[in-house]
């Protein structure tokens, strides 16, 4: 025990219990309190605090956090001058970045960014937008959003920047998107100066590794079997790998056993080919983690 503490921040709202599980998996468990603002971790050299995901990259740049989790999209609405460890590809729907796109009503004259000039727009990221907009060379009325921007069209505002996984609140809502702004994932970034210190950089670090090993490991599975040589070349020529199969010696010479990595999804498909090539005592197992 050092007897040191990293200030760590985790997103309140849509990635707090996204982030908290994937904490659990890394091996970390982090508890909510009612009402708390301060969860407890099973790890003395974390101090946890809930942040809005909006905020965080402000309070890790002003040292008052040593790092937290937020979104690509909230560092570059802050400005924020912080350390990115690493890209955390998660997200409260899929493993799929989260976009904010430029909507107008499926009815609306505007066909592109052009046409928006003196319009109104409704959005939450009013930096990312009215930057979009000055790169585009185009003036419009950019008004901050509290909430429910896809209802805003067309009676409060023209258009919206808002964000989306899948599309379907704004199909719900009958908007067309004109354009996408930007691509955005969850990232763990870190307080520049903090970073610098080596125990935090190391602490952040650690983490960094057991977390994206998690991600790693999402939709794979190990797969275990014996091969007689004369079949190896068949069974290899089935089996996709993480890298190259690890293969052992058994007690009988002729035989050798194979383990390896692969996609979950591709498993009902390959078993029986394996089987049909020669391999036996095909076993598959979860994996938790993997570590380049």
């Amino acid at each position: 025990m050092s007897g040191r503490v990293l200030k760590l921040g985790i997103p309140a709202g849509s990635l707090q219990e996204s982030t908290a599980a994937l904490f659990s998996r890394a091996g970390y468990t982090i508890k909510f309190a009612s009402r708390s603002y301060f969860p407890t971790v099973d790890d003395p050299e974390i101090e946890c605090m809930l942040i809005r995901a909006q905020e965080m990259a402000r309070y890790v740049e002003n040292g008052i956090l040593d790092a937290g989790i937020t979104g690509f999209d909230w560092i570059l609405e802050t400005n924020a001058d912080v350390h990115q460890v690493c890209e955390l590809v998660f997200s409260k729907v899929s493993r799929r970045p989260v976009r904010w796109v430029l909507c107008v009503p499926e009815d609306s004259p505007v066909r592109s960014v052009a046409d928006l000039q003196g319009k109104t727009i409704a959005t939450e990221v009013v930096g990312l937008t009215t930057r979009f907009l000055a790169e585009r060379g185009v003036t419009a009325r950019v008004e901050f959003s509290w909430g429910a921007t896809e209802v805003k069209p067309p009676k409060l505002a023209d258009a919206i920047v808002e964000v989306t996984e899948t599309g379907s609140s704004l199909r719900a809502n009958n908007l067309r998107i004109v354009e996408e702004l930007l691509q955005s994932t969850t990232r763990f970034i870190a307080n520049k100066s903090a970073y610098a210190d080596s125990w935090i950089k190391s602490k952040i670090d650690n983490i960094a590794l057991m977390l994206q090993s998690c991600l790693e490991a999402e939709g794979k599975v190990g797969l275990m079997m014996n091969v007689l040589r004369k079949d190896l070349d068949s069974v290899l020529s089935i089996l996709p790998a993480l890298q190259n199969p690890t293969m052992s010696h058994l007690s009988n010479p002729d035989w050798l056993a194979l383990n390896t990595i692969v996609d979950e999804s591709i498993v009902r498909t390959i078993i029986p080919q394996l089987k049909q090539a020669g391999a036996r005592g095909i076993v598959e197992y979860p994996i938790s983690k993997i570590i380049d």
